[in-house]
């Protein structure tokens, strides 16, 4: 998909509002031109809901960069590799991402505001949120240290995506640890009992399986990490059972 391209019919046809939208004119506005007879026809909705997550999601990994006032080395190179590796952008896309990460972090929008309209597109779509909330808690660990305004952000960012605030916690221990805990990884207690683990184990497997997202409209683009992700917790699984099998 062309960001660029579906952003720009996305703006003629008037398709969103809010922070993001405002967004959207401000990066692709220039680009318009002659374009009151075009329409959005040709652009499905998930196409246009994918255009409007990945500005939304710059535009936070934007506002969150800077919570502690700057932008560090090691945030920008994260950023980069979320663009090369993490969701494989073409240049155009690099390029319409490096904007909304340049205009987002010193517009007067808030991170709360993207994050809540955000919030509301995918509001069907939990697991694309935890998706996203993963992403923002990597960002804020790249340097080793989460700061106090990261902290806050991220502790409210839990309450806007209606997602489980127990997530704060787990992520931290996770992105803090160079290797990770099975069971934090799983989300569970290493107190449970097996059968209730398994059954964690289960309905994650299910949630969080790449077609399953993917239909639920989960960016192409994405598709990298929520495959990682599935393979993450599939081997917490099996480290949890083999550690069970050794009792």
């Amino acid at each position: 998909m062309s960001f660029l391209k579906t952003a720009l019919f996305y703006m003629v046809g008037s398709a969103i509002g809010g922070p993001i939208g405002g967004l959207l004119a401000a990066i692709v506005g220039s680009h318009v031109t002659g374009g009151r007879g075009r329409t959005q026809r040709g652009f499905s909705s998930n196409e246009q809901q994918q255009t409007a997550f990945f500005a939304a999601l710059f535009a936070c990994l934007a506002k969150l960069a800077k919570a502690d006032g700057h932008i560090s080395e090691e945030e920008i190179e994260k950023i980069d590799f979320y663009m090369r590796e993490r969701f494989k952008f073409s240049g155009e896309q690099r390029d319409f991402a490096i904007k909304v990460f340049n205009h987002a972090k010193n517009d007067s929008e808030t991170y709360e505001a993207y994050a809540g309209q955000l919030a509301s597109l995918l509001g069907s779509n939990r697991n694309s949120l935890v998706m996203f909330y993963e992403l923002l808690f990597e960002l804020a660990m790249a340097d080793g240290v989460l700061d106090g305004n990261e902290e806050k952000l991220l502790r409210r960012t839990t309450s806007i995506f209606g997602i489980d605030d127990g997530l704060f916690d787990g992520f931290k221990r996770q992105f803090s640890d160079n290797n990770p805990n099975p069971y934090i990884v799983l989300g569970v207690d290493k107190s449970m009992p097996f059968s209730e683990i398994k059954k964690v184990y289960q309905r994650k497997r299910r949630e969080f399986h790449p077609d399953s997202l993917v239909a639920k409209g989960l960016p192409d683009e994405l598709l990298q990490k929520a495959q990682d992700k599935f393979i993450a917790i599939q081997e917490a699984y099996k480290s949890i059972e083999k550690n069970q099998a050794a009792k």
